[in-house]
């Protein structure tokens, strides 16, 4: 809980304002993130599955990663009110939750952050494939498909195993299973090694595969078969913005894995107070991944103006008619 109130009954005067200070600071990041960037991730991510489901037959592999990418920031967005809104990031909190609400929103975040982080390592890998064989189907649509069903169901069972952590550090001692696994810094090293040693190291290796597979110049670059050459810088800059938007968070869990979390052991210091703001600007840099990636694949992805329009178009217009019903009446009546 974000509190300065420990500071103000031992009298220390410099640090009460220090965390003051940074309370202020990290109220206002999260103030901003749910006035512009959550209704604006809200809209994008909702309108980018919308788009997408409505012609999968136009759907190419990379389209449908980014939708499990999409509707992992819905779920990111689901989390984010309640978080920022809540003691750890607001020195005004709309309401306080109990352990219960804590487990379900951490589970819902770690669940999104794996299903992000291996969507992304799984299009790297899954681009060198379409590059180097691309007529091979191995990175069709139905096949990617069927991978994003594992990355969610692996991201579940990854975090129910976290969660069994969490679970026995909130329960009675007397628990023998649970008095033996009473150890959090064991859960954040799962989600530090599952859901970024490995996702960091397959997407070097891609990047590295690609980066060859480029430099060679084959005749088959000129295959109608091969992907928009848009995706590449597409590919990038996905991969760049996530682990950009990510990696404080994890570096977060790194620091608490290796030295504990120093509030735990000097509660009311101010390398506590600078570690609990340091954490908290970082989750929010993880939120903000839900609000980066859809704006940036509608920039980049060229064929999603023209999926928009034909959606736009066949949605109902009510009692009114429709602008391009009306037009082709009147071209039917002309013929």
């Amino acid at each position: 809980m974000w509190s300065c109130m420990i500071y103000n009954e031992t009298g220390g005067n410099v640090e009460a304002e220090l965390c003051q200070d940074l309370g202020l600071i990290l109220s206002v990041l999260s103030l901003f993130y749910l006035v512009v960037c959550f209704p604006v991730s809200l809209c994008y991510n909702a309108l980018l599955v919308a788009v997408n489901l409505s012609n999968k037959v136009s759907m190419t592999m990379p389209d449908v990663y980014f939708v499990n990418m999409a509707i992992a920031g819905l779920v990111l967005n689901l989390v984010a009110p309640v978080e920022l809104l809540g003691p750890g990031f607001t020195r005004w909190p709309a309401w306080e939750y109990d352990d219960e609400v804590y487990i379900t929103l951490l589970i819902l975040f770690n669940v999104s952050s794996l299903v992000i982080m291996y969507s992304t390592t799984l299009l790297s890998l899954d681009y060198y494939i379409e590059r180097a064989l691309p007529r091979t189907y191995m990175s069709s649509v139905y096949n990617t498909k069927h991978v994003c069903g594992f990355i969610w169901g692996g991201a579940v069972l990854t975090s129910f195993s976290s969660l069994l952590f969490y679970v026995c550090n909130h329960v009675s001692a007397k628990i023998m299973e649970c008095s033996k696994m009473q150890n959090r810094e064991a859960a954040d090293t799962i989600m530090l090694l599952i859901g970024y040693a490995v996702p960091a190291v397959a997407v070097l290796y891609a990047s590295t595969l690609i980066l060859r597979i480029r430099k060679e110049a084959t005749p088959l670059d000129q295959d109608s078969a091969r992907l928009d050459p848009s995706t590449h810088r597409l590919l990038l800059v996905c991969v760049c913005m996530q682990f950009a938007l990510w990696t404080p968070y994890y570096a977060s869990l790194l620091v608490l894995t290796l030295a504990e979390a120093p509030g735990a052991r000097a509660t009311g210091t101010r390398q506590a107070t600078a570690y609990a703001f340091l954490c908290g600007v970082a989750q929010v840099l993880a939120f903000c991944s839900s609000f980066a990636m859809p704006l940036i694949y509608q920039q980049m992805n060229q064929s999603f103006s023209h999926r928009l329009q034909r959606l736009l178009k066949r949605l109902p217009c009510g009692d009114r008619t429709c602008p391009h019903e009306h037009t082709a009446a009147v071209q039917q009546a002309a013929t």
